[in-house]
Order: C-alpha cells, then structure tokens, then sequence
C-alpha cells in the first residue's frame, strides 16, 4: 500500500472517530444535558436513540443510493453536513433544535462509515486491504469507547458546550484533511441498485446480519451499563473510574491490531471461539466483580474482545456478500446499531428486575445465539469459499 493510501486510510479514521464520536459521545453527559435544557435523563437520551435509529433504518439503504457518487464528494459532503450539526449543537438553547442537528447528520453516517470500509478494501492486496479494513473499524472502536470517557472529561473540567466542541473540531479537521489531501474518487463501473439489493436473497446474508446483530448484542448490553456496574458493584469512582475507562478505551485499540492478525490466519476459526472467549471473560465477570485487580483485568480482555467483535462483524457481512460492497458495508453499521439498541435494552431488563450483577446474563443469552448462527454458517457454507484466507 503506497504512502497516498496510507494517507487516505488515515484521514478516513480520523473522520469514523469524529462521526461515531458525535454519536457515542454524549452518552456520558446525558445527566448534564438534562440540566442544560431542563428535561428529564430519560428524554436526554432520545439525543443517542433518535440517532441510532435513524442508522439502524437507512443504514443499508443510503450507501447504496450514493454508491454511484464521486467518493471524494460524498465524503466532504458527510463531513460538512456533521461539522454543521456539531455547530448548531453547540448553540442550541431548545431541545428539540438539538435534536434535529444530531438528526440529520445521522443520515450521512452509514454513507461515510460504509464509504470509508468500501475505500479500505480496495487499499491493496488482500494483507493490506485486511489491515486498512482494520485501521478503519480501529476508528469506530476508538469512538464508541473512547469517545465517552474524553467527552465526559472535558465537560467536567469545562462545559458541554466544549464537550461538543470536541466533536465540531475532529470532523472539521477530517473535512480539510479530505479537501485538501484526498484526490478525487470517480467510480467506476457503478453496479446497478437491483444487483446490489439482490444479496439479500441469499439465506447466508441473513445468517450474517443475525449474527451482527446478536453479537453486537451481547457486548452493548454490557458495554452500555458498564460504569454504572463500576460505580455499584466494583466500587470504583473519580479519577480511578476514569482511568480504568480509558484502559479499556487503550485496550480496543489494542484488540484491532490482534482483530486484524486473527482474521487474516483463519476467519472461520476466529469466529467460532469468539462467544466461548467472551462468554468465559463474562463468567469471570459476574463472579468477581467486586475485586478490583479482577475487574481492571477483565476491562482490559473486554476491550480487546470489543473491538475483535466489531472486526469479525464487519468481516462476516462482507465476505457473505463480496458482489456488492457499498451495500454490505451498509448492512454492518446499520445491524451494528440495531444489536446496540436491543441489548442495551435487554441489558435494562436485567437490570430493573435483578439487579445490575445480571446484566451479564444478557450478554451470554445473546453470545450462545450468535454461536449458534455462526455454526450454522459454518456447516451450511463452505467456509474455504466464503471467507477465503
């Protein structure tokens, strides 16, 4: 891969961190925000859920449509249209404004995150490809968990103004970074919407998109009660919170660059061990959660599956669709947020009726399916030609 893809891949990450930062980032400062505008934590969140389920719906539907699109415009048009959200964001004293500025932005997100996944694979040969594909989703890592804890900090030593400024400044440095160094990407040989939409006849794509989602799942419905659980069960606040936060936010960087290796070498294998290597970390989970050492131990192994997760989903929706990229793509961040909103709402179920120790019982719920469905595939389809190494 010569050092101007290298460069593009680049400047790609840092727009997926800056897109799915503006999403995830304001999870931690959910309470603040229901301050700010004098509304209840429960409608505050309508900021992460309206966002998430304008993804999760147009998700494999809006890539397919721009597919056609120079690249390079589709990008800066992304960008632009999530820097001005950022903007209005900031200076929104309504809340349903704010609500509309992280609205409408949500709709370019599968564009780009589905773009900059379709752009990674066609980076090199297929060692290189597998590695840009990496870099890429090490951004989407990065956001969704490293995203929280920074925002929050800086709204705990600032203001959330500044928090969301956070944001404004990383998409704003990804759309002069794209203006200026990205060349221009004209498609070619666009492939017809109906040949795209066509993998969806395909009794494997759906096997995939079960897997994404149930997968997704079961680390999101852990994911999203995990400082809570910190706080409750493990003891931990303050500064040593923060710390221990931002050593799983390090670690599924970490857990990319190992995504990466694992899959190259055996794909199927990967896949198959991934349940049975969570499931056991979440094991250890519940029955040590009140030991710190233990918990800062599991947090690292957590971080580290959480991203492998997110590459084996990308991996498993591609490789079951190769005819049509854009799409596929499409159908990862659009199942990734539908397996977000479902386990954190199964997570919420545990929680209110058994305790938070149980959200670890929807985890392994959803892990045990996604086995399931990963088997299926594996005994269904021959993995040599599926997912070639």
């Amino acid at each position: 891969m010569n050092n101007r893809n290298n460069l593009v891949v680049l400047i790609l990450a840092i727009g997926v961190f800056g897109i799915m930062n503006t999403e995830m980032g304001v999870v931690g400062i959910l309470p603040l925000m229901a301050d700010h505008y004098g509304i209840t934590v429960s409608r505050a969140g309508q900021l992460v859920s309206l966002f998430a389920l304008v993804v999760a719906i147009t998700g494999p539907v809006l890539p397919v449509l721009f597919s056609g699109i120079n690249r390079k415009k589709v990008m800066l048009l992304s960008l632009g249209i999530f820097v001005l959200g950022n903007v209005i964001s900031i200076f929104a004293a309504d809340f349903n404004v704010a609500l509309v500025a992280r609205a409408i932005p949500a709709f370019f997100h599968p564009i780009y995150c589905s773009l900059a996944l379709t752009i990674a694979a066609t980076s090199g040969n297929q060692n290189e490809a597998r590695k840009a594909i990496t870099t890429i989703v090490m951004g989407v890592s990065a956001g969704m968990v490293l995203g929280v804890p920074i925002t929050t900090f800086i709204a705990s030593i600032s203001s959330i103004e500044m928090a969301m400024t956070f944001a404004a400044v990383l998409n704003t440095l990804a759309f002069l970074a794209t203006l200026l160094f990205v060349p221009s990407m004209p498609v070619q040989g666009k492939r017809s919407y109906g040949s795209q939409l066509s993998v969806l006849k395909k009794p494997l794509t759906w096997l995939s998109i079960a897997t994404i989602i149930f997968m997704t799942a079961a680390v999101a419905g852990t994911n999203s009660y995990t400082a809570d659980y910190l706080g409750k069960v493990t003891h931990i606040s303050g500064k040593t919170l923060s710390i221990v936060l931002f050593l799983y936010g390090v670690a599924s960087i970490l857990g990319n660059v190992l995504a990466g290796k694992l899959l190259f070498r055996n794909a199927m294998k990967t896949a198959i061990f991934f349940p049975i290597v969570m499931g056991l970390v979440f094991i250890v989970w519940f029955f040590t959660g009140e030991i710190l050492v233990s918990m800062v131990i599991v947090m690292t192994l957590f971080g580290i599956l959480f991203s492998i997760q997110n590459n084996i989903n990308q991996y498993w929706i591609t490789s079951a669709a190769p005819e049509a990229p854009e799409f596929a793509n499409g159908l990862f961040v659009s199942c990734s947020n539908w397996g977000i909103s479902i386990g954190t709402a199964v997570g919420g179920l545990f929680l209110t009726d058994m305790g938070i120790e149980y959200i670890l019982w929807g985890g392994l719920l959803f892990l045990i399916l996604s086995w399931v469905t990963i088997l299926l595939r594996s005994s269904l389809y021959n993995p040599v030609k599926q997912l070639s190494q």
